[in-house]
């Protein structure tokens, strides 16, 4: 196999995908119908770092490195976290889908 020494490759960063609004609608709403609370953290601050943290931050409220340790892997954010970033993303979060019976 003959290696392309002009090729450089890097790690791929969802961030890129998710800078139009569009996708970035479709990921979250994959991401939330999953269900684990750590991933959509995590998701959230994907779409996030597309759009710029720094300016999402003062829009939600809160600090750059708050922003980025609630939504990272580990993070722990609250709901009006969430809620906050979310409509600083121009999203809010709606509807609720019953999966089973009471």
């Amino acid at each position: 196999m003959t290696v392309n020494p002009d090729h450089v490759s890097r790690p791929y960063d969802i961030a890129e995908l998710v800078a139009d609004p569009e996708v970035a609608q479709a990921f979250l709403d994959e991401i939330v119908a999953d269900g684990d609370p750590h991933e959509i953290a995590e998701a959230i601050g994907m779409v996030a770092r597309a759009q710029g943290m720094t300016k999402l931050a003062g829009e939600a409220g809160m600090s750059r490195e708050s922003l980025y340790r609630a939504l990272s892997a580990n993070g722990n954010p609250t709901l009006s976290t969430l809620l906050a970033v979310l409509k600083a993303l121009g999203f809010k979060l709606s509807g609720v889908e019953r999966i089973s019976p009471a």
